[in-house]
């Protein structure tokens, strides 16, 4: 990795070797920011308060070999990516404004990628982790995880019943509850629908009774208009000296037809007129009949003025403001299948109860299939973090796992008990510790002490190094707390694991670093205005100078640097 202003951290290059890198150097030199790097790279959260004071951005660059084919390469790949000589560049950048980029062999990717990789990639272990485990849903996870598709199968039919009856439920909840507003809304759906049923409108009647209403209120001034447009058009018998329209375009006709042999033109313009002819008959023809049906009814008036108070008032009630009668019609169409819904209920209670209560049923043969594959796993994930804490100092130590339900009227039966269920099913996995013979088993939250948490810790992530691998783990100060034998034997566990592994290891104990395969210092100078921290790869003298200050708080001391040596011979001894 290559880290620029990040934190103390001015431009330092960090290369992690294969088998175990221990990483050490005073408190507060910037070991814990080497952590924070590779979180960035791995999708963690970038915090502007990262970048260093005066800097625009931090930037962390990593070189990560993969081997060819893994989940990891075929997801980089499916994004875009390629490989670099067997190997994925990954860069994280965040400026101090809080915006963050990553790039992923040369392509720019979301976040959400890297964090997608980590998996695959690196187990990330810090102190915060041991105090997840101390929390009961921690345990149950870690459980899981053991135990993989004994218990990932019946809990993924266990999930998929799970949702469905909370969505059954909720919706028996809502029908139940809300019974009183809907018979109300029932009620009015009803009146309405009854009161527009007393009307029976029709669609479009409101238009065709604004059409005869106009012509009903009008029909002495149109008769009359009608009656002069036909006396103008067809002559009135009154007045037989009159001149209208038919007469004298009978006689422009006639006069052209005359002639018309003589000129074709003239002939076409006799043909028109003789058109205009016939359409002035079908005209007045028309407006005699008009003039005839049109009657002067004031009581039909009265009618569809009636009727058009009575379409108005509906669609004040239940339609649409200029939609008429239609968009009542509308309303009643809708409010008939809403009324249909409500009116079901009773039935649709009765079906989601007797669904509900057969998903219960359902739930309760899949949380005791879940229990019993915990049960099972359960010992042997005992037994295997028993056996790592032999290898740890703790040679008498006995871990244990209580699996069990809290009884709930409203649960589902297992065992032939009502429990308690959630989303994970009806278990409560509690991880147990005897650290001494005749000792009670007790919650490692009350029964362990911060070392032998940092142990329990430890070889849990041994165990999980054998069913669950991943190239690389990283240990930021999980052997806080430890000291003396107890140190050398993780120290030892550590370089074991790292025989199938990459390890990476921030420690302030020197037993464990003596262990390493390679240690590296972080270490900060002051030139007066600006503290920079390099990260250099500590061989022969430099590494028994620093174990000596570790060990002693001063790298002159005679018998610390005895001891150094003594450290390092003793973790030779063991390769």
């Amino acid at each position: 990795m290559r880290i620029r202003s990040l934190g103390v951290i001015d431009d330092a290059v960090v290369e992690l070797s294969p088998g175990f890198t221990a990483v050490t150097g005073e408190t507060g030199a910037g070991k814990t920011m080497v952590v924070t790097s590779l979180g960035l790279l791995l999708g963690g959260r970038a915090d502007p308060a990262l970048v260093r004071i005066g800097s625009e951005k931090a930037v962390v660059e990593g070189r990560v070999t993969v081997p060819p084919g893994t989940s990891a390469v075929v997801r980089a790949e499916e994004a875009g990516a390629e490989l670099d000589d067997g190997a994925l560049l990954i860069s994280r950048t965040v400026s101090a404004e809080g915006r963050s980029r990553a790039h992923l062999g040369g392509r720019s990717v979301p976040v959400g990628l890297l964090a997608e990789l980590a998996d695959d990639l690196v187990a990330v272990h810090g102190q915060t982790d041991q105090q997840g485990l101390l929390k009961l849903n921690r345990q149950r996870q870690a459980l899981d995880r053991y135990a993989g598709d004994g218990v990932a199968v019946p809990l993924a039919k266990y999930g998929e019943a799970y949702r469905r009856l909370r969505a059954v439920a909720a919706e028996l909840e809502e029908i139940v509850t809300r019974a009183r507003e809907r018979a109300q809304e029932a009620d009015m759906l009803r009146y309405g629908l009854d009161e527009i049923a007393g009307v029976e409108p029709r669609e479009g009647e409101d238009v065709e009774l604004a059409e005869e209403a106009e012509r009903l209120g009008h029909a002495e001034a149109l008769a009359s208009a009608a009656t002069a447009a036909h006396s103008a058009l067809a002559g009135n018998p009154e007045d037989p000296e009159g001149i209208d329209a038919a007469t004298l375009v009978a006689g422009a006709h006639r006069a052209l037809e005359a002639v018309r042999s003589h000129d074709p033109a003239l002939a076409a313009l006799a043909d028109r007129l003789g058109e205009i002819g016939i359409l002035l008959g079908d005209v007045a023809g028309e407006l005699a009949g008009y003039a005839d049906d049109l009657d002067a009814d004031p009581l039909r008036l009265a009618a569809v003025e009636e009727r058009r108070a009575a379409l108005t008032a509906l669609t004040r009630k239940y339609g649409r403001h200029g939609d008429g009668v239609d968009s009542v019609l509308a309303w009643a169409e809708q409010g008939a299948a809403r009324l249909t819904q409500l009116d079901g209920d009773d039935e649709r209670i009765e079906e989601l109860t007797a669904e509900r209560d057969a998903l219960r049923a359902e739930l309760g043969g899949l949380a005791q299939a879940l229990t019993d594959a915990r049960t099972e796993a359960a010992d042997r994930f005992a037994a295997a973090v028993t056996a790592e804490l032999g290898s740890l100092a703790m040679p008498h130590a006995r871990v244990s796992f209580v699996i069990r339900q809290t009884e709930d009227p409203e649960g589902v039966e297992v065992g032939g008990r009502t429990v308690a269920y959630g989303p994970s099913g009806a278990d409560e996995v509690e991880l147990l510790l005897a650290p001494h013979p005749g000792a009670p088993p007790r919650p490692i939250a009350k029964g362990a002490s911060g070392g032998e948490l940092s142990r329990v810790m430890l070889a849990v992530e041994v165990v999980f190094a054998g069913t669950d691998p991943v190239p690389t783990y990283l240990f930021d100060e999980v052997d806080a707390g430890v000291g003396g034998k107890a140190a050398v034997e993780i120290g030892r566990r550590l370089a074991k694991l790292a025989k199938s592994a990459q390890v990476v290891v921030v420690t302030h104990l020197p037993q464990v670093a003596a262990f390493a395969d390679r240690q590296l210092l972080v270490e900060k100078t002051n030139d007066g205005t600006v503290t920079r921290s390099g990260v250099k790869v500590l061989e022969g003298e430099e590494r028994v100078k620093e174990l000596s200050r570790m060990l002693a708080g001063q790298e002159d001391s005679e018998t610390a640097r005895a001891h150094a040596e003594e450290l390092l011979a003793a973790a030779r001894a063991d390769d």
